[in-house]
């Protein structure tokens, strides 16, 4: 109720005006690329390069040497040069699937194996090679090997498939999995190294003689025939972890050799380890240990004490380390989160708890019997299972051997396609700059098209492309140039060469890789309404050399066809030395520091806006909108990022009519300043006497 007087008197009265003016939300960079680990098609927020190659990754090896990816390149430039936050989108060829490990206690399981058996593969198998289980009664279940990407399985059919591998213990680790997932309830499959290890989880005896065999075509060889087992002891599983990284390099599963190392140990992989099990208290602690850690200098990466299987505790296992994981639906484009509890680990999330105890302590607080044997046993243990090779064939192309369409670092054109049709979702993905490095406008149009398109409908981001792959000629880059109109583009020639900072060498990168640091270095010493160009806010630290010196000739050339030149001055290196983005007609948002103010500005008004949405349609609405954004506005022009500005929102545009049509309307004019791009300096020599002009 408004305070009044009724009667003579004094009524003091406070009016709080020390509301401080919301801040725009800062947001950083994006990039589409392959990492050599993390979540496949889930894009995710990273904050240093530390924090990159902690989710990421940094070095791979192929064909007996060491890579990184465009996308390491990029991000550790990025932050070198004061970049806060990275959204990253990993994409990969072919199905990827998380490592999986299970954590034993001391319950026991009696049951009868009906049929085991094994069988080594002696190679990896190739395309059409094909592995068929025939029960007695006549069923058959068909795996076939396939290169990336596998077809999808038709389980009506008993037709199943999966990846070739590149050798026999990748075949036997693809097909275990595949047949795994196909026969449950029939028979277990596991493999270790090259062998193939199978046995019936049925009771009775209905799959004794079932017959495994390999081959191709019409000639298939038995390779075992399974046989009656008998009763048996095993011990059960407390609960699962899963990776949140995914890939066959998460595959940390191996035998301990001395000192307590595993041979597929390494610094981008995980292990476990119980400790602390306490049955009188039904808890324990979980340690996630790198994976190429020893015995006596464990590495520990996250430490969760006090752990319990109870789900009716606040510290029950899934609670605390979390059970969901994200995945992306192709269908509905959109990243959906399966599971109850938020992942706190960085490294696993809590896949099933297989024995529960709940209310484990009974009315005098001692520990229920049935339940003492559920908790895990003290030990430790690798994670094993997970699908999806870095490559989907040999002959991975990288640096400036990247061509074409289909093997682009190993990885197809194609399997971008997803994640920049996600970017568009302008509400959970938040980002100024978009970049695919590796991909190019004359090798890849359908996805740079796309890319375009995406930054275009958002209208927050400028998309930063590359024209040709290395070796080009000028009128080349001019040419595939010239495919794109948008002021939400912008593209930069030629390649340049840089110090791989994982592996310490000098390779090749497109432009894209380096563009996305100097835009981050530009805001970090100014604004974004300043020009990312010239020998202040343009130069390459990083660059060893341009792939060619370019002439003034090629500059002009170059800019007519608004492709900006990256140029190599004598004593100043390689710079930046051109702002033009990709649209054909000219006017102010020809230029990247105009798109980017523009940019900026759309950002934060947006978000005062957004602010105002189901608010009353009345002037202190409009008021409230308008003492936000006038503010703000003058900043900017007062760090000289426009000329003038006038900001309309009142009853000369919000009439009874428009208000009735629950709309309300605001109208900003900006004049945005302009950059000093082409100097004149006239010198005039003048005979002796001559008085100088005023």
């Amino acid at each position: 109720m408004a305070e009044t007087l009724i009667s003579p008197g004094v009524l003091a009265r406070e009016n709080d005006q020390s509301f401080i003016t919301q801040q725009p939300v800062t947001v950083g960079a994006a990039i589409i690329g392959p990492t050599v680990k993390g979540p496949v098609e889930i894009p995710t927020v990273v904050t240093t390069y530390s924090d990159y190659l902690n989710k990421f990754g940094g070095t791979f090896l192929s064909g007996g040497q060491e890579y990184s990816y465009l996308t390491s390149i990029a991000a550790y430039n990025y932050f070198q040069q004061g970049g806060q936050s990275m959204l990253v989108a990993r994409v990969a060829s072919g199905s990827f699937t998380s490592a999986t490990s299970s954590i034993t206690n001391n319950q026991t399981v009696t049951g009868t194996a009906f049929t085991t058996g094994s069988f080594s593969l002696a190679a990896a198998f190739i395309a059409g090679d094909e592995v068929r289980l025939t029960t007695p009664d006549g069923d058959l279940y068909r795996f076939i090997a396939s290169a990336d990407p596998v077809p999808a399985d038709d389980v009506d059919g008993k037709l199943y498939f999966f990846s070739t591998g590149s050798v026999a213990t990748d075949s036997a680790t693809n097909l275990a999995a595949e047949m795994d997932a196909a026969l449950t309830g029939l028979f277990n499959v596991a493999s270790s190294t090259t062998e193939l290890q199978i046995s019936a989880s049925a009771v009775g005896s209905a799959y004794n003689s079932t017959t495994v065999a390999t081959g191709s075509s019409s000639t298939f060889s038995t390779q075992v025939t399974l046989a009656g087992g008998s009763n048996g002891v095993g011990i059960s599983t407390a609960f699962t972890l899963k990776t949140i990284s995914e890939g066959t390099i998460m595959n940390s599963y191996s035998p301990e050799g001395t000192n307590g190392i595993l041979p597929s140990g390494s610094a981008d992989n995980v292990r476990w380890q119980v400790a602390n099990a306490d049955t009188g208290s039904g808890t324990f602690t979980l340690l996630i240990r790198q994976g190429n850690d020893t015995t006596t200098e464990p590495i520990v990466l996250e430490t969760w004490t006090n752990l319990s299987l109870d789900p009716t505790v606040p510290n029950y296992i899934s609670r605390v380390i979390g059970d969901s994981y994200q995945a992306y639906n192709s269908s509905e484009n959109y990243v959906e989160i399966v599971g109850n509890f938020p992942n706190q680990s960085r490294y696993v999330y809590v896949s099933s708890v297989d024995t529960p105890t709940p209310f484990y302590f009974d009315n005098n607080g001692t520990a229920k019997a049935q339940y003492t044997s559920s908790i895990p046993v003290v030990g430790r243990g690798a994670f094993g299972g997970a699908l999806g090779d870095l490559f989907y064939g040999g002959g991975a192309k990288f640096y400036n051997y990247i061509s074409g369409s289909t093997n682009l670092q190993g990885i197809n054109a194609t399997d971008y396609s997803d994640m920049i049709s996600l970017m568009a979702n302008q509400d959970d993905y938040r980002f100024n700059v978009l970049t695919l490095p590796g991909l190019t406008i004359a090798d890849n149009a359908s996805q740079i098209t796309t890319t375009v398109n995406t930054v275009q409908s958002r209208g927050d981001a400028i998309a930063v492309v590359d024209t040709r792959a290395y070796g080009a000629q000028v009128s080349q880059a001019v040419t595939s140039a010239a495919a794109i109109n948008s002021s939400y583009a912008a593209t930069y020639w030629p390649w340049l060469q840089t110090i791989d900072p994982g592996t310490g060498q000098l390779v090749w990168i497109p432009a894209s890789t380096i563009i996305p640091a100097v835009y981050a270095f530009n805001d970090s010493v100014s604004e974004p309404w300043f020009a990312p160009a010239g020998i202040n806010r343009g130069g390459l630290d990083t660059v060893v050399r341009a792939e060619r010196k370019l002439s003034q000739t090629n500059r002009n050339d170059l800019y007519v066809g608004n492709v900006n030149p990256i140029a190599t001055f004598p004593g100043t290196g390689v710079v930046v030395y051109g702002q033009k983005t990709l649209q054909k007609k000219a006017s102010s948002l020809d230029r990247v520091n105009v798109r980017r103010l523009l940019i900026a500005l759309k950002s934060y008004i947006s978000q005062v806006a957004n602010n105002l949405v189901f608010e009353q349609n009345t002037i202190a609405t409009r008021n409230q909108f308008l003492s936000q954004v006038n503010p703000y506005l003058e900043s900017v022009q007062q760090r000289q990022g426009l000329y003038a500005f006038r900001v309309i929102m009142d009853d000369s545009n919000n009439t009874p009519d428009v208000i009735d049509r629950n709309q309300l309307i605001g109208q900003i004019y900006l004049q945005p300043t302009k950059t000093a791009e082409f100097i004149y300096l006239d010198f005039n020599i003048l005979p002796t006497g001559a008085t100088f002009p005023a």
